[in-house]
């Protein structure tokens, strides 16, 4: 095991973070029904992935069936399948920048269940995710409702906010023994069948979009999808799940860059006050790992390394 992110590793988690950046303007940008959108995210990136994953994975992949990991696969898909369905329909019931702030809260379902599983984790680590969380909430200028469609729209996306922390979680634990192509078919797959039952449960429409909305929808699966969610599974087996989890709140400026360039959303003061509050709580949390390491408390976890959250 070792004491520092390998460069490989590094360079994963800098593409997840662009590519699921690009999540929130594709979403914007695409007119098609929220669920409907996560169904083909997750849809597509299981055709692809599937026939590379049977042909060159397909002995690992008969052999989690049944195993500790493949249940782990199998039921981080049902709590991505989750997420998506409570966080995505939650930007119609109440604004776009509360869902984003309270879906943000996933560094804090994250550290929870850390402590559930016995991990502990520094007052100072905890003070650099609240402030890091604060920030998201300056940043999206969030205006929290207690009454109407939108208490319901806010209560969806704290739901989906602890199910991404549940998400992350289990995938910690599958990629102990399962590689990232397996653990993501499985997970994927799981997904998007849920997803698409949903769909037609709802009357949900699939199909008759703009060649535009279906270009975006190529978007979300190849880069939020496969580069971005993938990535981070891949990360998984190196670093904790809480570190994921506190990394994935620099979507929101990656997200504000890419709608500046692209759609022309110039960020305001209270933004930019927002991205320095979340960098300064990552900083705080780093800084608070990086103590822990050279004390020799840093947990580990079926060869992960523990930054401290």
């Amino acid at each position: 095991m070792q004491s520092r992110v390998d460069p490989l590793t590094a360079v994963a988690i800098g593409v997840a973070l662009v590519a699921v950046s690009s999540s929130g303007p594709l979403i914007a940008f695409a007119a098609a029904p929220a669920l409907a959108m996560a169904f083909w995210r997750t849809g597509l990136a299981v055709g692809v992935l599937a026939p590379f994953t049977l042909a060159r994975r397909g002995g690992e992949l008969r052999a989690v069936v049944g195993q500790r990991s493949g249940r782990y696969s199998a039921f981080a898909g049902v709590a991505l399948a989750g997420h998506f369905a409570t966080w995505m329909p939650s930007t119609q019931l109440t604004s776009v920048a509360t869902a984003t702030a309270l879906v943000a809260t996933q560094p804090v379902w994250q550290g929870v269940i850390a402590r559930w599983q016995g991990r502990r984790q520094s007052a100072a680590t905890w003070v650099g995710i609240l402030l890091a969380v604060v920030g998201v909430g300056v940043a999206t200028g969030a205006d929290f409702k207690v009454a109407g469609p939108a208490l319901w729209g806010d209560l969806l996306a704290l739901a989906g906010g602890a199910l991404a922390a549940v998400y992350t979680a289990l995938g910690e634990r599958a990629r102990v023994s399962v590689t990232t192509t397996t653990y993501t078919l499985v997970c994927y797959s799981v997904c998007a069948v849920l997803l698409l039952v949903g769909c037609l449960v709802f009357g949900v429409r699939l199909v008759g979009f703009s060649g535009t909305t279906w270009l975006a929808i190529g978007g979300l699966a190849v880069g939020a999808q496969l580069l971005g969610h993938s990535m981070f599974s891949y990360a998984l087996q190196k670093v904790s799940a809480g570190t994921v989890s506190l990394l994935i709140l620099l979507e929101v400026p990656g997200a504000g860059v890419i709608a500046w360039l692209w759609l022309g959303q110039v960020p305001g003061v209270g933004a930019m006050v927002g991205v320095g509050l979340l960098l300064v709580g990552l900083a705080v949390v780093v800084v608070a790992g990086a103590r822990a390491g050279r004390a020799g408390r840093v947990g580990r976890v079926g060869g992960g390394v523990d930054v401290g959250v």
